[in-house]
């Protein structure tokens, strides 16, 4: 696939050099959404594309994301099947 061949690209889309998804930054703001949403995830226990911890505040690191209900930087959507990325919800060392 062309994007494995792209330095800091992996074979799913997301660029691990700044922590992004089709430019879209894995980190910030995010509101959980039924339709429409920015990324599809899959919440898996292995192999996962980004590792996510959940905080309170100061969302400003690759994989630290704080759930809000309006003004989103990113919107995703819970799959079971064809996600966008599949992600690990972590307590720490969130990241690609």
């Amino acid at each position: 696939m062309i994007l494995a061949a792209l330095p800091g690209k992996t074979e799913d889309g997301i660029n691990a050099d700044n922590c992004s998804f089709n430019g879209i930054q894995l980190y910030g703001k995010v509101q959980v959404v039924e339709q429409f949403p920015d990324i599809q995830v899959q919440v898996v226990e292995s192999f996962p594309d980004l590792k996510v911890k959940w905080v309170e505040q100061f969302p400003d690191a690759c994989g630290k994301w704080k759930q809000v209900d309006h003004f989103p930087d990113f919107k995703i959507q819970y799959v079971n099947s064809f996600p966008d990325i599949k992600i690990k919800v972590v307590d720490s060392f969130p990241g690609v």
